[in-house]
């Protein structure tokens, strides 16, 4: 049986409102695009805005879109048996992004002081129940896993479950400083980037602090990434306008099996973020000379390892630093960490702190 969509979207959220207006607005050849959620006004409106997009920009792109329940067991499955798409990014989560910038309650606080990876549970477990219908209804399909990548993707290769890479966060700065770089030709950017990296960017440019990204241009690497990129200048809210945006030539380059440079978070499941090249249908990696795979991941571990969580080469997540400090002062048992497999247990015991720590003030 054939394919009924290139391309894949899961999620009717503003992340995935972006990368379907944006693909829309920019394939050069004929894509078919399918959307799939839960929310029918919200799934109406994103495929109206992309087919606007695609005759605004005179694109060939036919969008079509599916109301789909993604807690409903089998319905990612039936879904991708019946048009298995060639790429699919999931985008559909049960936590906001806008948990970075919001406060007012013992939850937010918990994330602010512990770091993001106090949600990638929530993160992981829609996407994790996708990468399963993928591996038995789909396994010829790019699974691009669009939530909190960095982390939530070493939870999914832990369960044993396919996952390509996911997008933003690394190429969020990546993008950035590359368009901030002058004269042509243009020197060959190349980074390594933890989701950690980007808070300071957020901030106004005399604000900022360490850590910073690793940066290569041309394979020299930038010795002041803040005094050589001040200019680029962040949102404390989810900056989708990029993020959103740059998986979409990795997404049409997977579908149409052409080969593609850039960066992602997660690829493989690595932890934190990398430049690669997709070719030859395989994603791999892509360093700069003078750095080995080794290093590279051990200095996005590092990050985890200071405050974060870690999955460790038995598929266990280790809670680690500040925030498992903070978790242990609400539950010693959640701050202990939990195998990979277990997964959707622990979601469901961390839905019940998340609502605990919702009610109460900061």
């Amino acid at each position: 049986m054939g394919n009924t969509c290139d391309i894949l979207i899961f999620g009717t959220g503003s992340f995935a409102q972006r990368i379907a207006c944006d693909l829309a607005a920019t394939a050069a050849t004929p894509t078919r695009l399918l959307i799939a959620g839960r929310n029918g006004l919200r799934l109406e409106w994103i495929s109206t805005a992309a087919r606007a997009r695609a005759h605004m920009f005179s694109r060939p792109v036919e969008v079509a879109g599916r109301r789909i329940d993604l807690a409903a067991p089998e319905a990612a499955g039936e879904l991708l048996a019946a048009c298995r798409p060639a790429v699919i990014l999931q985008a559909a989560s049960f936590q906001s992004g806008s948990v970075i910038s919001a406060s007012g309650n013992a939850w937010t606080r918990l994330v602010a002081e512990g770091g993001l990876s106090a949600t990638a549970v929530f993160q992981s477990v829609l996407s994790s129940r996708i990468a399963r219908a993928v591996a038995q209804a789909s396994p010829q399909s790019q699974f691009i896993n669009c939530c909190f990548p960095d982390v939530a993707n070493g939870i999914i290769a832990a369960m044993g479950l396919p996952i390509a890479c996911g997008i933003g966060n690394i190429a969020i700065l990546a993008h950035a400083f590359a368009g901030a770089l002058e004269g042509a030709p243009q020197p060959k950017l190349k980074m390594l980037c933890h989701y950690q990296n980007l808070q300071a960017w957020r901030r106004p440019p005399h604000e900022r602090r360490a850590p910073t990204p690793r940066v290569w241009l041309d394979d020299v690497e930038v010795a002041n990434v803040f005094s050589r990129f001040c200019g680029v200048q962040l949102t404390p809210e989810p900056v989708i306008d990029i993020s959103g945006a740059s998986g979409v030539t990795l997404a049409l380059a997977m579908a149409q099996q052409r080969a593609w440079r850039g960066h992602v978070p997660g690829p493989g499941g690595l932890p934190g973020g990398y430049p690669v090249v997709f070719e030859g249908g395989r994603l791999e990696l892509d360093l700069p000379t003078g750095i080995d795979a080794h290093a590279a991941i051990a200095w996005n571990v590092g990050y985890e390892a200071r405050s974060g969580l870690v999955v460790d080469a038995h598929g266990r997540a280790h809670y680690k630093g500040r925030l498992r400090d903070l978790l242990a002062a609400e539950s010693p048992t959640l701050a202990a960490g939990f195998a990979a497999a277990d997964l959707e247990q622990i979601w469901l015991a961390m839905c019940e702190l998340r609502d605990r720590l919702l009610a109460r003030a900061a």
